[in-house]
């Protein structure tokens, strides 16, 4: 990050493409902007800068930054809007004489391009402006040449045959583009594919993001890619069981099944009495908490493992456990709070259809949804090295 003396010359640098200028913590004018330096286009392979509180032709805006404008910077990652996740840093408050200034820095992404509500944004000199078809080829040629998640590299042997080009096209391809781009849009399958990380134009091969949002038998390449549910008649997973069932297909549909799964078949109310004559009803175990920890088990899972994800019900708890440990700056120490993406394509799929709302949120989001109906809070067992389960356990009224 910048010290005082670099961020003063920066500031007088009013020709340099690695440098944006602004007083507005807008996300409509931080989201482009952070967009356009993770996309790079013209490969510097160095930060971009945002100067807030600086305006254009150079000068100290006089502005008072507090807390609440940095939460501002901050949202603009986590919401979900620039896609795949961008890498940025926010420096502390410069408090200079003529005013407070911010530093955003933000890197090169290793998976163009990035994408601010769906349109990709880019640097031509010293402004911004949405990138062409021809630009858009440019940056998905600049990727790095392995793709540094499982998510990214190329799932070997896969075609666009293998793909349901009509869940692509008509299902997630609406919720992912923006419609203005989407009407200008002449592009073929696989460029559409390969703009948002689902195909690689240069070995004209499916990634493995694609084979599992939307291939028609995602198991033949990726054998764990299924979703296991066992219903026990008791408390012990030894015990009889009372159904099965299992979950396997693209993610689209996967994702929808389940949650109407959970929505239909295990979440369960009943009427109780709350004082006099009154009656109140309640839930065996909020339906949105569910939910959310089922999808992180989704989008956090390790697709190179060979073990499904494992939904366990039991008559006082449900266990669900997903192969692979916490990933990359997540740790037991820092747990919910830090946050990683082990599948940054998939993550970002899930956003654009609805089922992750903001990131880093869901867990903590689970947990007040728990609280709320009455549940103890989410046990997450930390300590495996290769698998990550949690327990959630019943409506404490749901057995009185």
């Amino acid at each position: 990050m910048l010290n005082q003396e670099e961020l003063l010359e920066l500031m007088k640098d009013l020709e340099s493409d690695r440098v944006e200028r602004t007083v507005s913590f807008r996300e409509d004018k931080l989201g482009p902007a952070v967009c356009a330096f993770a996309n790079d286009l013209a490969n510097h392979k160095k930060p971009g800068y945002i100067l807030l509180g600086v305006k254009d032709k150079g000068e100290i805006a006089g502005m008072n930054i507090g807390d609440e404008d940095l939460q501002k910077i901050g949202n603009v990652r986590s919401n979900g809007n620039i896609q795949p996740l961008p890498f940025m840093t926010v420096s502390e408050v410069f408090h200079l004489p003529e005013g407070d200034v911010v530093v955003v820095e933000v890197h090169p992404a290793d998976y163009p391009p990035v994408r601010y509500r769906g349109k990709c944004w880019i640097r031509i000199g010293p402004r911004k402006a949405v990138a062409s078809m021809q630009e858009e080829r440019v940056l998905i040629e600049k990727r790095i040449s392995t793709g540094r998640t499982f998510d990214e590299q190329i799932c070997r042997g896969s075609k666009t045959q293998d793909l349901s080009l009509d869940v692509f096209k008509i299902t997630y391809l609406p919720q992912a583009i923006d419609q203005e781009t989407l009407e200008a849009n002449n592009r073929s399958n696989k460029e559409q594919l390969a703009s948002l990380g689902f195909f690689d134009l240069v070995r004209d091969t499916c990634t493995n993001a694609g084979i599992l949002m939307f291939g028609d038998n995602p198991r033949y390449f990726i054998k764990g890619s299924y979703i296991q549910y066992i219903k026990f008649d008791g408390t012990e997973i030894t015990d009889s069981v009372l159904e099965e069932k299992e979950f396997s297909g693209d993610l689209v549909n996967v994702l929808k099944n389940l949650d109407d799964f959970v929505q239909t078949n295990i979440i369960k109310q009943k009427p109780v009495r709350a004082g006099g004559f009154q009656e109140k009803t309640i839930y065996n175990y909020p339906g949105w908490a569910l939910r959310e920890l089922l999808m992180n088990a989704v989008m956090h899972r390790d697709y190179e493992s060979n073990a499904p994800i494992y939904i366990y019900e039991f008559s006082n708890r449900i266990e669900i456990e997903n192969p692979g440990g916490l990933y990359g700056d997540a740790r037991p120490e820092n747990f919910p709070d830090a946050s990683d993406y082990r599948n940054p394509i998939i993550a970002a799929a899930m956003k654009n259809l609805g089922y992750v709302n903001r990131f880093n949120f869901g867990v903590k989001n689970a947990q007040k949804h728990l609280e709320n109906n009455g549940n103890p809070p989410a046990n997450f067992n930390l300590s495996l090295k290769t698998k990550f389960a949690v327990t959630i356990k019943i409506n404490k009224d749901w057995n009185a």
